[in-house]
């Protein structure tokens, strides 16, 4: 593939190839695709799986089985396909409420159903304007652009890139839709410890969120603003956790004396490359020398309780809480809460409407939430260019 004009974009909407930041055209969409991760459904799909995740690192077999672990305690079944099939059953019904009659699509990137055979499968069936929706709220390269290299790479590879176009919906991030649950879940893990006689003071609130490489965090959101150490992807996270403890504290007068803290979970990757920190675990383990009792983690990083919240949060950070003698609490998820699904169809009609961005909900005041990719942004240091759908080409 190659770009002749470095301000279009490619495999996009009429609307949005032109390369602004927010489209501000209604878009006639004529299907929605929910693009997921993928994960395995049974032991035998768990080393497949894996291969797909880490296709192109030349990472054998044996190793993989190594962190293969969480997968087979579970019977080799990840919740993330389940979990999707419900919030496209929701999306449906949301959309059906409002009287949109658009079609949803589910495709994922690493295991079945995979985008490539959904995407020709919309086609096929006539639908061919499709506005995706990624499971992924902030901005990174493996949690956005990624996507977008996907997309790319799908319409080339089936030969769609003529008939099918796909936007991305924008980072959501900061959107009231996905951050209610997670003021919701605090609030409650404040009143209970209380409740229970545990001091303001003695209560800590972990967000938890994915690591990723360092280097991957600088170079996350659009590099014409200045995010600060570790980024959009860390000044995103931090934006929204701070709201949700301003309201809290609004409606929790105690809470004022409760602190918190933002810390990072599920690394990979060789030892020697550096990924963003502190490690929930870790952190854990030393709030007893800080005097803390109990301990609430947020997955403020994520949709839905999926294996990295299951296994990781679940599983590790609550044994590592119980051996520090620490209450622990781990909030709730998104998931398909009806505020979280309606604010999903909230953001479609965004499109449909082509609503400006000052019409647009969100509860931080960080700029972005783009609808278009600037140049640059999200760069992958592990590969070269690729030119990604819905994403102006550096």
């Amino acid at each position: 593939m190659t770009v002749t004009e470095p301000n279009t974009v490619l495999f996009a909407s009429p609307a949005a190839a032109g390369g602004a930041p927010f489209v501000t055209t209604p878009v006639a969409y004529d299907g929605i695709l929910l693009a997921g991760f993928g994960g395995p459904e049974g032991q035998d799909d768990v080393i497949p799986f894996l291969r797909n995740v880490t296709r192109g690192r030349g990472i054998p077999d044996e190793r993989l089985e190594e962190v293969a672990h969480h997968y087979r305690h579970f019977g080799g079944v990840s919740p993330i396909n389940g979990q999707n099939r419900i919030l496209k059953e929701a999306l449906e019904a949301e959309l059906a409420a409002r009287s949109i009659d658009l079609p949803v699509y589910w495709g994922n990137r690493n295991w079945a159903p995979y985008l490539d055979e959904v995407v020709t499968e919309a086609s096929a069936q006539g639908h061919t304007t499709l506005l995706a929706f990624a499971t992924s709220a902030y901005s990174s390269f493996s949690s956005c652009r990624q996507y977008r290299e996907d997309f790319a790479r799908v319409l080339h590879d089936t030969g769609l890139g003529e008939t099918v176009t796909i936007d991305k919906i924008r980072p959501f991030y900061d959107h009231p839709g996905f951050v209610e649950a997670f003021e919701t879940g605090v609030r409650e893990a404040v009143e209970g410890f209380l409740a229970d006689g545990i001091a303001a003071a003695d209560i800590q609130i972990l967000f938890s969120t994915h690591s990723i490489p360092t280097a991957d965090a600088e170079r996350s959101g659009a590099r014409d603003i200045e995010w600060g150490e570790g980024g959009a992807y860390a000044a995103q996270h931090l934006a929204v956790a701070a709201w949700v403890m301003d309201r809290v504290r609004a409606t929790v007068p105690a809470a004022a004396d409760v602190s918190w803290e933002l810390v990072y979970q599920s690394r990979s990757g060789p030892p020697t490359q550096p990924w963003l920190e502190p490690d929930v675990c870790d952190v854990i383990e030393e709030l007893p020398s800080r005097g803390r009792k109990a301990v609430a983690v947020v997955p403020v990083g994520f949709m839905s309780d999926h294996m990295e919240v299951l296994w990781d949060l679940d599983t590790e950070a609550a044994e590592a809480a119980e051996e520090a003698g620490l209450a622990f609490i781990r909030t709730p998820t998104p998931g398909v809460s009806p505020a979280f699904v309606a604010g999903i169809v909230d953001l479609i009609e965004e499109r449909l409407q082509g609503r400006p961005n000052e019409e647009r909900p969100h509860v931080t005041s960080l700029p972005g939430g783009f609808d278009v990719c600037r140049p640059g942004c999200c760069e992958n240091i592990r590969a070269g260019f690729k030119p990604a759908a819905a994403g102006v080409a550096p």
